[in-house]
């Protein structure tokens, strides 16, 4: 069982994204407003305020979208699905994308409690 997180950086593609989740078996995700640690320095603290050239590009706010994963196979095929969306990974702006391990996992609607 993994903690799949993805950083979504473009709000525009929430939508498809989230029908990605669907087609590759992941049924369930929390999809928190987040903010980047770039656009927190450029705007709110004015000694990095020439920060805004470097930050062209990036959108100010994403989406950081989590879901607790018992089919592993699910995130490979989301990752591929998302990808196809937003575009490879490896080009700025897209987002983040990671797994970590859940050792013990409760409420999962539909799912049993795992030990």
């Amino acid at each position: 069982m993994k903690l799949f997180v993805f950083i979504l950086n473009n709000e525009e593609y929430l939508e498809e994204v989230m029908e990605a989740y669907i087609e590759a078996g992941i049924s369930g995700a929390t999809i928190l407003d987040s903010e980047g640690m770039g656009r927190f320095l450029t705007y709110e603290v004015p000694l990095f305020a020439s920060f805004k050239d470097f930050m062209k590009g990036n959108k100010p706010y994403n989406k950081t979208i989590i879901s607790v994963v018992k089919n592993e196979e699910s995130i490979g095929k989301a990752k591929t699905l998302i990808e196809g969306i937003v575009g490879p990974l490896d080009k700025a702006g897209t987002g983040i994308m990671f797994t970590l391990p859940v050792d013990w996992a409760a409420g999962l609607v539909g799912q049993k409690e795992e030990e």
